[in-house]
């Protein structure tokens, strides 16, 4: 099976594609700060700071894919764009795919508007975090020969609204998915799901999409 790396593995998203990953065989490394109290069986990890040149070099060599879960909170904060730069600089001399959990900021209500996060009504304390990810992307599109595709979740995604395992999910491209009452979600596990069915089977290349219901 390929080796998948996911930097941020102990994080809600990367907790999520790391448990997927090992559940259908593949060999997976978790790549965070800090190791978890519980960990998943078959799952390497691997303890350090991705914002450490040397240490990131080292976590990518080897990869068939590279995911980075990270978010621009703590010590990434205002340095997201930088080292998810450098790691997708990594990835393409390493000849892995590059994969990025973006936000769901970057995506955009409907054909011709605005980047939701640069509506009005988009909540100013997720303002900075969702910015710094769109910059991401904007990088991503930047750097030539590199294959990548950045997922934006649903707006109701994260640890504060965990979902339930459907076993479904839509795929689509940077306009948001909304069901008939107005919302967009996705649970945990069937965004990794998705994330893995990309990661296993490749349909899109430089590409912005989005999983949601």
């Amino acid at each position: 099976m390929p080796k998948i790396i996911v930097l941020g593995g102990t994080g809600y998203a990367g907790a999520a594609i790391v448990t997927e990953a090992a559940r259908r065989g593949h060999e997976v490394v978790a790549v965070s700060r800090s190791v978890p109290e519980i960990t998943v069986d078959g799952v390497t990890y691997v303890q350090g700071s991705v914002a450490d040149a040397a240490f990131a070099e080292s976590v990518v060599a080897g990869a068939h894919t590279v995911v980075s879960a990270l978010s621009p909170r703590g010590d990434l904060d205002g340095r997201i764009v930088d080292v998810d730069t450098k790691l997708a600089r990594l990835a393409d001399e390493a000849g892995a795919r590059f994969v990025v959990v973006g936000g769901f900021g970057s995506l955009r209500a409907e054909e011709g508007a605005a980047r939701i996060v640069e509506s009005s009504d988009f909540p100013a304390d997720y303002r900075p975090e969702s910015q710094q990810m769109l910059e991401v992307l904007e990088v991503l599109r930047g750097i030539e020969g590199l294959d990548w595709v950045y997922v934006s979740p649903a707006q109701e995604f994260g640890s504060f609204n965990p979902g339930e395992d459907t076993g479904s999910y839509r795929v689509g491209g940077e306009i948001a998915f909304f069901d008939d009452a107005g919302r967009s979600a996705i649970s945990g596990a069937d965004f990794a799901r998705g994330v893995v069915d990309e990661v296993e089977n490749p349909q899109h290349h430089k590409a912005h999409i989005s999983l949601a219901y």
